[in-house]
């Protein structure tokens, strides 16, 4: 049965891009096959309202080619979160990008229009399709962050073949906040017998507590609060015996 590394970088972003570059290089850790970072690694957000258009780029861009000069000095697969230059100049769209022995890149679909802030107003969202790529034997299923709320999404990734969604995001911390990412992170990997790797932004601004969950719902790595990497061995037999014990994918109904 194939064996998939995987390493979550739970790690700040900051507000000067070329900081952010390096980064990637600094903590990027050897032995993996997939390493996580956080959803827009490239630069934070900002104060909410701020204008993050002047900081997107291409996918040919600085930042992207970093990824992908990091993962060939790894000899792995990294994916992290950059804004991406759209055909509207003032609205980018809020982009994973995933560079390595695989390479993709999916469009946040679900803009954060909720618990008061306003994504819409800034980003652009990406098209309802779903972005899929193959890593170390394993089918990935690409998420961000608000997705996670958004059940159905992960359920077309796992109808088009995913055993493991990846999610990397940036939780804005608040009351329930902790609880509710590590409730929905649990339920995506349940609902669906999959693995979900979901690499978190730290606190104090971001909720932190990165996870990868298990087909059962099993937590098989946590962080905590503050910067972190973690490390992870997902088991395509773990798999195959989660969907045997729990077949709710084949006794589907509707």
């Amino acid at each position: 049965m194939a064996i998939l590394r995987v390493s979550v970088v739970q790690h700040a972003s900051g507000l000067e891009p070329g900081g952010n570059r390096d980064l990637l290089g600094q903590l990027a850790p050897d032995g993996a096959d997939l390493v996580v970072f956080p959803e827009a690694f490239a630069r934070d957000f900002g104060e909410p309202g701020d204008d993050v258009s002047a900081y997107a780029e291409t996918l040919e861009g600085p930042f992207a080619t970093e990824v992908a000069r990091v993962a060939g000095e790894r000899g792995t697969t990294v994916v992290a979160g950059m804004f991406e230059t759209g055909d509207d100049p003032a609205r980018p769209f809020n982009t994973l990008v995933m560079r390595g022995a695989a390479e993709a890149s999916y469009r946040k679909i679900h803009l954060y229009d909720s618990f008061g802030y306003r994504e819409s107003d800034r980003l652009t969202a990406g098209p309802v399709e779903p972005v899929l790529v193959d890593v170390a034997g394993f089918r990935l299923g690409l998420m961000t962050c608000y997705d996670l709320r958004f059940p159905e999404l992960a359920r077309r990734l796992v109808d088009e073949g995913a055993e493991v969604l990846v999610a990397p995001a940036a939780w804005v911390a608040g009351p329930r906040k902790a609880d509710h990412w590590r409730t929905l992170v649990r339920a995506r990997a349940i609902e669906n017998t999959v693995f979900v790797v979901a690499a978190g932004q730290p606190g104090p601004r971001y909720t932190g507590h990165s996870l990868v969950v298990d087909p059962l719902g099993d937590v098989l790595a946590e962080a905590g609060d503050g910067p972190e990497v973690l490390s992870a061995r997902l088991d395509g037999e773990s798999l195959a015996t989660a969907r045997s014990t729990n077949p709710s994918l084949a006794n589907r109904r509707m």
